[in-house]
């Protein structure tokens, strides 16, 4: 056991003002560790970085197929998306072909994180809908699958079949048993394990055949619509977005909050997990995108490699007065 390492420091002028720890895995096709930082051990709530875990029992239970699910809705069923428009209607849609209404989610209303959507709700004197959360498509999903299931309409109860499904499918691809859960900000179970078994479950991901079976079949599909959608997995100016899009090859990436990421790298047949101690975002990106970088798969000189990996700080007067960037050893 060991306690968490340097991942992330803030430099201004010639000073580490701030230093951000965590803990950050590697895995191989095997599930083995590669490299380490911090305790792989660690036990950490993943947040939406499970999503695609999430979505597994709506498409290997069938759900999908016979709801002709377009890899676009696959891609949404992972998201944290900003709640533009390429997202909402997109949803609403699927929505509407189950014949449901925002009514029937359970993720509760939340604003709009991109700004030309909520102007425009501001700017019509109305309130966000539950479409508007970053988990709609998720949420979607699980409707799509409580519908399968024939199952009732509380699907984020704990006891509910998609939760049960969700949890059988999580403890298979991390590998370990989940000792609990946390109710997420969208109100489902977020069920907990170790950085190690995140980036386990990441490569099996990236491992999985087309066609192998019900679960490599869904793994290869989801991390497949991730890449070919990018743009539906977060949004413009999102480290998921824009990396995905700047890697060197196919590279699925999610976020999660307080400080988690992932990253399924299916030519390299590995995984990556990381949490952040303290729960910073910006010390996520800025770590994935070294370990990004130190795997080749990413230009540490791309545009969008440079907005997350020794980005520059500026002041209200637009002079760079420092630079976010990765602990020594990390790249």
């Amino acid at each position: 056991m060991t306690g968490a390492a340097p991942l992330t420091e803030i430099w201004r002028g010639p000073l580490a003002e701030s230093r951000h720890s965590g803990h950050a895995v590697i895995c191989d096709a095997r599930g083995e560790i590669v490299e380490a930082w911090g305790n792989p051990e660690e036990p950490v709530l993943p947040r939406s970085s499970a999503k695609m875990i999430q979505a597994l029992p709506l498409v290997e239970s069938g759900a999908a197929a016979k709801h002709g699910l377009s890899a676009e809705r696959l891609a949404l069923a992972c998201a944290s998306h900003n709640g533009a428009a390429i997202h909402t209607e997109r949803v609403n849609t699927w929505l509407a072909e189950l014949g449901l209404s925002d009514g029937d989610f359970r993720c509760g209303p939340q604003m709009p994180d991109d700004e030309e959507a909520r102007v425009g709700l501001i700017r019509a004197h109305e309130e966000p809908c539950q479409v508007h959360n970053n988990c709609s498509g998720k949420h979607a999903g699980f409707l799509t699958l409580a519908r399968h299931l024939g199952a009732g309409p509380e699907y984020v109860e704990a006891d509910h079949p998609v939760q049960k499904a969700c949890l059988a499918a999580f403890e298979e691809v991390t590998g370990e048993a989940s000792p609990g859960y946390g109710i997420d900000g969208c109100s489902a179970p977020n069920f907990i394990t170790t950085v190690h078994g995140m980036a386990r479950a990441m490569a099996r991901f990236a491992t999985a055949k087309e066609g192998a079976d019900a679960r490599q079949g869904a793994q290869h599909r989801l991390w497949q619509a991730m890449v070919a959608h990018p743009e539906l997995v977060a949004g413009e100016g999102r480290a998921c977005t824009e990396l995905m899009r700047a890697c060197t090859e196919p590279v699925a990436l999610k976020t999660g909050a307080e400080g988690f990421f992932i990253a399924i790298l299916p030519s390299r047949e590995m995984g990556i997990s990381l949490k952040v101690a303290d729960g910073a975002t910006r010390a996520a990106e800025c770590t994935i995108s070294a370990l990004l970088v130190r795997l080749g798969v990413l230009d540490p000189l791309h545009p969008a490699a440079r907005r997350f990996l020794n980005a520059p700080i500026y002041n209200r007067r637009g002079i760079e007065t420092g630079r976010i960037r990765p602990a020594e050893g990390l790249l």
